[in-house]
């Protein structure tokens, strides 16, 4: 299977990349499956039902969430009634939504979508590794389970991401990490065949401070008053992605490779 993780989807500027270039690069990559993380996408602060849609329109079949999940209040509902969006699955029992779907894909396979969220540096949420190990002991990766699995790390400690790739190795078939905006270029495969990046970076603009507008972000650092409202940079965007090739008989990761299209960073395609 060929899969597609875009990194965190940061307000205008990202939709506006991911919209425009989607399309071309299902196409060319020949792409199976593509998840997306969104939290970000309303003026960088959550998501709206009415995004949600745009992006499936635009060939994304899965979005994930993050720490700003609850940013938007009209996602609330839609959370619980819209199994293709997912929030972090280690918030506490009870909370609207779900952590963990498994979909439907061409050719009759099937790709399974954990997301959970770190807790070095971020809210205290129940153990990521406990959550993640529990939904791997109840489908395994391969004949009679899932054919591909994606496990989404939206964490802001590098240490806890890879520290979770390496507990997935030889069980899933990409483990991404998300949240921090900057694409790390640590793209490879653990000695299990599970593939791996710790960040895969933002679709946004990159002339900025993670997305943000400049002016206001260095304010916080430089003079610590309360000044202008953090909101997104609105140049052009560029889009930062993970794509992975996986083996059909045991799910296990082939290659894997960052895609980037956009005008900031140097652009990459993947060999098709």
């Amino acid at each position: 299977m060929r899969l597609l993780y875009l990194g965190d989807i940061v307000g205008r500027a990202g939709r506006d990349v991911v919209v425009a270039n989607l399309p071309t690069a299902r196409e060319r990559l020949r792409l199976d499956f593509v998840v997306a993380n969104g939290e970000n996408a309303a003026h960088g602060f959550g998501i709206t039902p009415k995004l949600c849609d745009d992006l499936y329109a635009a060939g994304v079949d899965v979005v994930t969430l993050g720490n700003h999940t609850w940013d938007q209040r009209e996602i609330v509902p839609h959370l619980d009634a819209e199994p293709r969006l997912l929030r972090p699955l280690n918030y506490p029992a009870g909370t609207p939504g779900k952590g963990v779907g498994i979909y439907e894909a061409p050719r009759g396979k099937k790709v399974m979508v954990v997301q959970v969220m770190g807790r070095l540096f971020m809210d205290p949420l129940d153990c990521p590794f406990a959550a993640v190990e529990k939904e791997l002991r109840k489908i395994r990766l391969g004949p009679g389970g899932a054919d591909a699995i994606i496990v989404d790390v939206h964490a802001e400690a590098t240490s806890e991401k890879m520290a979770l790739g390496h507990v997935c190795d030889g069980r899933a078939s990409l483990v991404v990490g998300g949240h921090s905006h900057i694409p790390t270029a640590d793209a490879q495969i653990f000695t299990g065949g599970t593939a791996y990046q710790t960040d895969a970076g933002m679709c946004g603009d990159y002339n900025s401070v993670i997305g943000m507008k400049k002016d206001a972000a260095i304010h916080k650092f430089v003079r610590k008053t309360p000044g202008e409202r953090l909101s997104p940079a609105d140049g052009d965007g560029t889009l930062c992605a993970v794509f992975v090739e996986t083996d059909d008989r045991t799910g296990l990761a082939l290659r894997v490779a960052p895609l980037r299209i956009g005008p900031r960073l140097a652009e990459n395609w993947p060999d098709a």
